[in-house]
This record gives structure tokens, sequence and C-alpha cells, in this order.
């Protein structure tokens, strides 16, 4: 039997709000049995509300979490890293309109989750448990779930850059192998959008300290990449952070292609919807 786990202490993540550009202070608070993951605005003095898929406000950009007269952008590495490591119960807490985009991955996330401790607690852990297949696709993007014992996702990218091209990765999703295979990679951008989204307020925090920078041609990081496929490992870890969104983990085979943040939260709505395609139940080892 598994059980459920959170955090034995507060974790605390300080850094930069990639589209406001301000400094904001991010704690993960340990939270009782079957309250899965809750936002909170400190500034505000909000209300805790739920970070499921029918709470999410925009996902242009980022994945962005509202309720309660508030918003909160930039939830997905967070909550990958969460997901990943089969945390179940937190409270994120955050003082300003969203989490702090650290290096732009979610690494790290996952060593302050591991430094904070990570506490099993006395209930059994529930999955969502795909019995049949679900997708929602818009014109050339897909995403899909099907039945599949444990956590998998294949997903590709094609974008029309020769340091991208096409990119392709299929893994099973595993605290080890998110940590060790996907939790460095680096959120992107393109130097041609960046005025583009400054006039509108966004990527105003966004530097090389916290994304892959490409001009026309060329990655402009001094260092480069950390793989040579860091695209589509990003592009793996939002979705991690995404599907968290359902509320509870999942058993299934997620496969995308050319899919962001807008189709996975639109799966994930449709899957919730549609409960004769899915079970929720523990699992035993």
């Amino acid at each position: 039997m598994s059980f459920q786990k959170t955090l034995t202490k507060v974790a605390e993540f300080k850094g930069i709000g990639v589209h406001k550009g301000k400094d904001v202070v991010l704690r993960v608070f340990p939270a009782p049995v079957d309250c899965g993951y809750l936002l909170k605005r400190s500034d505000l003095d909000s209300s805790l509300v739920p970070m499921l898929a029918g709470k999410v406000a925009a996902t242009s950009m980022a994945t962005t979490m509202g309720g309660d007269g508030f918003t909160v952008s930039t939830v997905e590495h967070a909550l990958a890293a969460a997901n990943a490591l089969e945390l179940d119960n937190l409270i994120f807490e955050v003082d300003g309109p969203e989490f702090p985009i650290l290096d732009g991955s979610s690494k790290d996330f996952i060593q302050g989750f591991e430094k904070a401790g990570i506490l099993p607690q006395q209930q059994p852990k529930n999955y969502i448990v795909v019995k049949e297949k679900i997708e929602f696709s818009d014109g050339d993007k897909l995403a899909s779930i099907e039945p599949y014992l444990g956590f998998r996702i294949q997903a590709e990218i094609d974008f029309p850059h020769p340091a991208i091209g096409f990119q392709s990765l299929e893994l099973e999703i595993t605290p080890y192998n998110f940590k060790n295979q996907i939790s460095s990679a680096r959120t992107f951008g393109f130097m041609k959008d960046v005025e583009l989204l400054r006039s509108k307020g966004l990527a105003l925090g966004g530097s090389m300290d916290n994304a892959i920078v490409l001009d026309e041609k060329n990655i402009l990081n001094p260092n480069g990449l950390r793989y040579k496929d860091e695209f589509i490992r990003h592009k793996i870890l939002d979705a991690v952070g995404d599907i968290a969104t359902l509320g509870q983990p999942i058993r299934g085979f997620l496969k995308l292609e050319k899919a962001g943040h807008d189709l996975m939260n639109k799966l994930v709505l449709k899957l919730g919807e549609k409960s004769k395609s899915w079970t929720e139940k523990a699992m035993v080892y």
C-alpha cells in the first residue's frame, strides 16, 4: 500500500518573478492528509484555493492559478517537483503575483523539498487510474492519455529553429528519473519575442540566468545547453506540473504533440468530466 506524503518542515524559495520582475518569496508548508495542493497569497491575506484545473485562470507563457480575487502565475515548475517527488499535501504561500522562476527549471524546487524532508502520512494514497483513452486536439497540437500501469510521458515538439527543430522523448516518470533526467531542463524563449512580451508587462524578469535564450540562429547562453535535447525535456517538466492540477496522482500514458499549458489544461478538465474513463483507487505494491 502506498501512503500519502507531505514535507517534514517548511521549504522556502526566494527569487525574482520572470514576468513581473519583482522579488518574491514562496513558502511551502506541510499539510494534513487529503488536502492536496493549496494556494495562498500572503501579501493579500487570501483564502486557501485548491490548485486544480478548474482554477487555472490563464495558460499563455505559463500556468496561472486564480481564485478569491487573486492570481498567481508560473506555478508549473514547483508543481512538477512536488508531483514528481510524490508529495500529496502541501500549502503554497507566496507574497506576490507569481512564483519565483529561480533558474528556470525545477532543480531548485526538488533540492528544497528534499532538504525540508519528506514525511509519510498515515493515509493511503488514491490514484486516478485511466481506463480508456482521452484526447484533446487543436490543429496539429494533440494531448492524450491512455491506460498504463505507471505514469509515462511521450512528447514531441517541432520548432522551425536550427537549434531546436524536431525533438522527441519518452520517459517513465519516477522521482529518480525526473530528478536526474528532467528537473534541470530550463524554460526557453526567443529574443524576437522579448520586446512584444515586455510591452504586455511580461518577461520583465527574464534573463539568461533563468531561461535558454535564442536569437534567429543560435543559443545565446554562454554555457549552452544542459542536455542536447533540453527543450523537449522542459516540455515534459511542464506537463508533469500541469497534470498535477488533476488533484491526485495519475496512472496513465500521456502523449503530447506540440502541446503546451493550454492543451494540458483542457485535457485535465476533459479527464475530470469523463468520470467513466477512469477509476479512483489505492495501489498495492
